[in-house]
């Protein structure tokens, strides 16, 4: 079972948004809340969340500044931003933040199920939209550079692995392909991680876009 919260300052969306997600087998929402404030109230009382679905534009505490919090506070719980318009140039920003996917509030409910999944499996998901902006905020170059500006050397079995995770395949799935353990594969992702200064997963795809590493998603 999928676990998750959600935070959203407009009633009739939001609770468009539950219903949506409980009418899932695999889904359960367990709180939600109308601000950034108090999604982290109600959060101290409900352990456990997956992933958090949360709106951009909130009064008292906004979508970026809450996943900034829960990055932070709670790094295992996967953010997925909402937006209710064409805000695609947020994307870097908020994936820079902490931030796993970025879904508009035109979506159809599948393309929000099939966030939810893919993002508690794989840690990310991009909509094509979202990558082309990422496309045009790319450097080529093969001289990669970490979040501090400090350059960085990758192995070609780190590459691979990166590739892979741009692919959008679990631990296991990249742990067959190679013919490694698991726990190769999650040494590997959280060696990536810390050399380049990535919060997430989803920055990792950022990393690999920006230097050309991969053209598109699978």
């Amino acid at each position: 079972m999928i676990t998750v919260a959600v935070a959203d300052d407009h009633t009739l969306f939001k609770s468009g948004i539950i219903e949506l997600i409980q009418s899932q087998p695999d889904m359960e929402v367990l709180f939600d809340a109308s601000n950034g404030k108090e999604f982290i109230d109600r959060l101290a009382e409900n352990k456990g969340i997956d992933i958090a679905v949360i709106d951009i534009e909130m009064p008292v505490m906004n979508g970026f500044d809450l996943t900034s919090y829960l990055h932070e506070n709670y790094p295992a719980i996967k953010i997925i931003v909402l937006s209710a318009y064409s805000q695609e140039r947020f994307v870097v920003k908020l994936i820079e933040c902490g931030a796993a996917g970025f879904l508009s509030k035109n979506c159809q409910p599948k393309e929000l199920f099939d966030a939810i999944r893919q993002t508690n499996d794989c840690g990310f998901y991009l909509t094509p939209d979202a990558f082309k902006v990422m496309q045009r905020a790319r450097t080529i170059s093969k001289n990669y550079k970490n979040t501090n500006n400090i350059h960085i050397d990758l192995t070609a079995r780190e590459l691979e692995v990166l590739k892979l995770i741009c692919r959008e395949m679990t631990n296991h799935e990249i742990a067959d392909e190679l013919c490694v353990s698991v726990r190769t594969i999650e040494g590997h992702r959280n060696n990536l991680i810390l050399k380049t200064g990535s919060r997430n997963t989803a920055g990792l795809v950022l990393f690999a876009v920006r230097y050309n590493i991969i053209d598109a998603l699978s």
